[in-house]
């Protein structure tokens, strides 16, 4: 290589980024030991931005397309440099492209327990989780809370502060709404979609933009769960009385079915359906069935159907 060679192998002419990992958020171009040549070229893909940064200070910035670098389409960086109109000398300074693509499917979830007082159940354990999709929305913010001078920023190495601004948000905003854990499941959407309105300001303040996020589920502990299961099975019973004569009605059919059993070895198939039938009228009655009647042959008045005696009148019955 010659001397010419080696002092051109020191100029950048060529500036782009073909992106690798899915999921680099940041990526700083390598200048080190090298120097932009003035008039080079700057290709910035459709979902990417590009910033430049010199000497620490935020310059200019490229949205998708291929620039020819030149004083004109750099004008924060020739303020900067006080560079003269039409300067085509090299220069240092550092090149971060931003993805600019949405990140969705980003999981997030309460890590512990959140406490809340539910108003049927009242103090309650809850647990909640879900996803969020995010997307560069401002990279010189995102530059200055994030990524600094990073070789590269992935959104891994901001999605934990990202899921503890979503956790106290969704805690604040579950509080407040009163909405009983039993119609929480009902809820989920427009709960989700009320704590995406509210994340939104916080996530501009990184420069991002929340583009989602879904609540996919809300729970409490097990014993809790244990005592929702067993009050949803007492709410069954709403009624007592019916409640009986459906059981009444579920054994004549068992009898019906079990010729050997006590109402087929007895009276048949006819006695069980009218034992049914009494069991049935006394619980509309509230009480037990009363005895079968008759008349006294003498007289006439009502006695025990299986009486042999007329207590009254001490007439033999037959």
């Amino acid at each position: 290589m010659g001397l010419f060679d080696r002092v051109k192998s020191q100029f950048l002419d060529v500036i782009e980024w073909t992106e690798g990992a899915p999921d680099v958020l940041v990526y700083r171009f390598p200048t080190y030991a090298k120097e932009i040549q003035m008039g080079g070229h700057l290709t910035v893909r459709e979902t990417q931005n590009a910033l430049f940064v010199d000497e620490g200070k935020v310059a200019d910035l490229f949205i998708p397309g291929r620039y020819e670098l030149n004083t004109k389409n750099m004008p924060i960086m020739t303020t900067l440099r006080s560079w003269p109109f039409a300067f085509n000398s090299p220069f240092k300074s550092e090149v971060y492209f931003f993805n600019m693509r949405q990140f969705p499917d980003l999981k997030w979830g309460t890590s512990n327990p959140l406490t809340v007082r539910d108003s049927e159940i009242g103090p309650v354990r809850i647990r909640a989780f879900g996803n969020f999709s995010i997307r560069v929305k401002d990279p010189k913010v995102v530059m200055a809370q994030f990524s600094g001078t990073k070789e590269t920023t992935k959104v891994e190495d901001i999605a934990g502060q990202l899921r503890t601004s979503i956790v106290s948000e969704f805690t604040d905003l579950f509080a407040e709404s009163k909405i009983p854990f039993l119609d929480a499941a009902a809820n989920l959407n427009e709960t989700g979609a009320r704590c995406a309105e509210q994340l939104k300001p916080v996530f501009e303040k990184f420069g991002l933009e929340l583009s989602g996020l879904v609540i996919e589920n809300i729970s409490v502990p097990p014993e809790v769960e244990k005592i929702i299961d067993k009050r949803s099975g007492m709410g069954l019973v709403f009624d007592v009385q019916k409640y009986a004569q459906f059981q009444a009605a579920d054994s004549i059919k068992d009898a019906a079915q079990n010729p050997g059993g006590g109402a087929g070895a007895g009276v048949g198939l006819g006695a069980g359906i009218a034992m049914g039938q009494s069991m049935l009228d006394a619980m509309k009655g509230g009480g037990i069935p009363p005895r079968p009647q008759k008349l006294c042959g003498k007289c006439q008045k009502s006695i025990d159907a299986t009486a042999k005696f007329c207590p009254d009148c001490g007439t033999a019955q037959a």
